[in-house]
């Protein structure tokens, strides 16, 4: 689920600190398969606090029916993860090709640690795990028009082609749309080739 949410602080958020200046903040970036119980419980948390009352409750293995992520990058103030970003990787279609991307979704900030640059901050670290990943070719994203400035200020590129995936509510159906904001960045290949794009699953 690619999105960056605008929701308001609570009324009663706790004072906080600039992370800049906040060496408590821990960053990570971690296989889903190796995240311990009490990580998978914070990240449940992150993203319950954003989407529970009009998606229902987090679910790692289907997120509110997209694709899961194989890899977590997170910022944490002590127990409580603040940031997120996940990606899995898969090889989809571009035009005849195989193009092995970085499916990136999850992009979230804690409502009361927004304002202070930590989705940039957490989207860098993501960035990085996908350079170092060799098998990675291009990260790969569909959002929403409103936050495309964001990913672009963060080097992701905005191209324009026919997709096609499989539904999130229908496994059976297969969705196709030319209109969405799809974005991709650069990991380790270069040149994103020209054609219509096939998912091979459900997006991110």
């Amino acid at each position: 689920m690619t999105d960056r949410s605008h929701a308001a602080q609570g009324t009663h958020a706790p004072a906080r600190r600039d992370p800049a200046l906040d060496d408590g903040l821990d960053l990570a970036v971690v296989e889903h398969r190796m995240l311990p119980a009490v990580q998978l419980t914070a990240l449940s948390d992150l993203f319950d606090t954003e989407y529970a009352e009009t998606h229902g409750r987090w679910n790692p293995d289907r997120p509110y029916g997209y694709s899961p992520a194989d890899v977590h990058a997170t910022i944490s103030s002590g127990a409580t993860v603040i940031a997120h970003v996940g990606f899995q990787r898969r090889s989809i279609d571009v035009g005849g090709h195989d193009v092995m991307v970085a499916g990136t979704g999850g992009v979230l900030v804690h409502p009361e640690w927004r304002g202070f640059g930590l989705g940039r901050r957490v989207m860098a670290l993501a960035q990085r795990a996908m350079r170092d990943d060799t098998a990675v070719d291009f990260g790969y994203l569909g959002c929403r028009e409103a936050v495309v400035a964001f990913y672009e200020t963060c080097g992701w590129r905005r191209i324009h082609a026919r997709e096609s995936h499989v539904s999130i509510s229908v496994a059976a159906e297969t969705m196709t749309s030319d209109g969405g904001p799809i974005l991709v960045y650069a990991a380790g290949g270069s040149g994103w080739p020209s054609g219509e794009i096939d998912l091979r699953g459900t997006p991110w």
